[in-house]
């Protein structure tokens, strides 16, 4: 597969701030001694390299995790709700169906009317496509201030007896705050999809297509409801995908990126990437270990966690990539005023 990437460039985007939050229930691999011979359960660590993770309960949703991210950082911003003009929300795991989860972080957040929110369905892309819209957004003369809130609580659809998905995902929100800058700094985009990839990652009882999962021979023995993955499929997508997307967004802007915050799909796969692209093993931080794939807020998650040493480098990538087939990248200037927020709720 080629992979033809849009590139755009806004300027004027100063990112204020990250909070991620994570729940407080950790969900070890011995969990799972329950469904997996311990055999399974070394392999699938050993090549996903989750060794823990953070579920919500049945009461928490994707929308809480990220009105406490939120609430946390307009406090140590000290952003009042009646500033901000815009509200993107981002997940595969929506508060509900109808109405937009959006409508209900507006109204907890204690937003003014005078204000735009709206959801988006992405996954693993998700996110630098989040802080495209919000930049485009800022370019507008009445908005000033946005916020991109990111989450996924997967746990509440994966199927507790499927080997390639039940020890891979985490739950875990953000929020991240962009202000109208008058510095003349630009973020980079590039991004791109590709539909032939639908059918590889799908719930495929999840909508209003009736009869999905008699179409597809690999969805058999699956159950309608849960998250069905072809790990193959995804993999060979990444390594087809990822490095191009990286390179078109380096040489089009001729930026010299000194960390990369790649979605935190898999550790082999991240490690392989790294390996492809030649970039050193310091400047691809990982967090997977810890807290699982955690969806679209993996990104913000790892940035909100990492220790970086701001003086190192000048310019950040982050890299998005996943279900649809779907993909992202952006790079930023390293701002060393940026507050990053982890908590635990």
């Amino acid at each position: 597969m080629s992979v033809l990437s849009i590139p755009s460039k806004v300027s004027n985007v100063k990112l204020a701030g990250i909070a991620a939050a994570v729940p407080k229930n950790i969900v070890s691999n011995d969990y799972f001694e329950a469904f997996f011979e311990s055999t399974d359960i070394e392999s699938v660590s050993k090549m996903s390299g989750v060794k823990t993770r953070r579920w919500v309960d049945e009461n928490t949703t994707t929308g809480d995790l990220c009105y406490q991210s939120a609430l946390k950082l307009l406090s140590e911003l000290g952003w009042e709700p009646s500033t901000i003009d815009g509200l993107i929300f981002i997940s595969q795991t929506p508060d509900f169906l109808l109405p937009p989860t959006a409508m209900r972080l507006h109204k907890k957040l204690e937003m003014k009317t005078a204000s735009i929110a709206f959801d988006v369905n992405l996954g693993c892309s998700g996110y630098p496509y989040g802080l495209w819209l919000a930049s485009l957004m800022l370019q507008s003369d009445d908005v000033n201030r946005v916020l991109v809130l990111a989450g996924d609580t997967i746990s509440k659809v994966v199927d507790p007896h499927d080997r390639a998905t039940a020890m891979l995902f985490g739950d875990a929100g953000s929020a991240t705050a962009l202000e109208y800058s008058d510095k003349q700094v630009s973020w980079s985009f590039v991004m791109g999809t590709d539909g032939n990839g639908v059918d590889n990652l799908v719930i495929p009882d999840s909508g209003f297509i009736k009869n999905f999962m008699a179409r597809d021979k690999r969805l058999n023995d699956k159950k309608s409801d849960r998250l069905f993955m072809d790990g193959t499929e995804i993999f060979n997508f990444t390594l087809k995908t990822v490095p191009p997307l990286v390179s078109h967004l380096v040489n089009e802007y001729g930026i010299d990126v000194g960390r990369f915050y790649f979605h935190q799909a898999n550790l082999f796969m991240i490690n392989h990437l790294r390996k492809k692209m030649k970039v050193p093993e310091s400047a691809v931080p990982t967090n997977i270990d810890l807290f699982g794939n955690t969806s679209v807020a993996s990104i913000p998650l790892l940035f909100a966690t990492d220790n970086l040493c701001k003086d190192e480098v000048d310019h950040i990538a982050m890299a998005g990539f996943g279900v649809g087939y779907s993909w992202s990248a952006l790079a930023m200037p390293v701002d060393n005023d940026t507050k990053r927020i982890f908590l635990e709720v």
